[in-house]
């Protein structure tokens, strides 16, 4: 089966998604991409009946090479932070403290430092329709120099060298999302600076992590830092 691999892996963490509380029904969508070719979920099939055979297979262009059914309407999204940042994996969620945040500000600022995973604040794309070039071009704009971003009045998106580390990152964001709501309740956050977030980013550059992939084997290296 071609890209096999990532088709299991797709699987393997839309069902994660689920269990998670990342997403609701048939909402957010994931990719993986090998080369000039990437497996992307399908559009509005539920992830209990997903099967890596029904994961489909497209050219960075988005023509479907291996695709027994339409792909996500995001796949215009997908593409774009392909292109915005050379990454390996995406991840799109509506996870519920990120898509709340994503209806206040315009970023979120650095309450915590891991911030730094995203490469700084984490801004928010302007609102575009879903599945639209509109989307894609805002999401390029809030990847200019990140990993991640929140989609205004959406969701999220997060990408990865690998499914793993942006699934990961698209945890630790839904994470800093919570932790900002929380904070803003009871009071005016504290806010770290640039020059703390580029010590951290340094600090994570060279931290080693090791975790179990999608079919359960140990990799090194291929989860997002946790530094504790």
């Amino acid at each position: 089966m071609m890209l096999g691999e990532e088709r299991r892996a797709v699987v393997a963490y839309c069902r994660r998604m689920v269990a998670d509380g990342l997403v609701v029904g048939t909402s957010g969508n994931i990719s993986a991409r090998r080369g000039e070719l990437i497996a992307v979920t399908p559009s509005g099939l539920a992830y209990e009946e997903l099967t890596p055979e029904l994961v489909g297979v497209h050219r960075l262009d988005g023509t479907p090479v291996d695709a027994p059914l339409p792909p996500t309407t995001e796949l215009p999204t997908h593409l774009a932070a392909y292109r915005a940042t050379g990454g390996n994996a995406v991840v799109h969620t509506h996870s519920t403290a990120a898509t709340a945040v994503a209806t206040l500000v315009d970023e979120l600022p650095s309450v915590h430092y891991l911030v730094a995973l995203f490469g700084g604040p984490i801004r928010v794309a302007r609102y575009a329709t879903y599945g639209t070039d509109d989307l894609a071009d805002s999401v390029t704009e809030a990847l200019t120099g990140r990993t991640g971003c929140l989609l205004g009045n959406h969701g999220t998106i997060a990408v990865g060298d690998t499914l793993a580390k942006a699934y990961a990152k698209a945890q630790y964001l839904e994470w800093l999302c919570d932790v900002w709501l929380r904070a803003k309740a009871a009071g005016e956050p504290r806010v770290l600076d640039a020059a703390e977030i580029d010590r951290v980013s340094q600090k994570l550059a060279s931290y080693g992590a090791t975790v179990h992939d999608a079919r359960g084997d140990v990799t090194e290296g291929d989860a997002t830092p946790d530094p504790r």
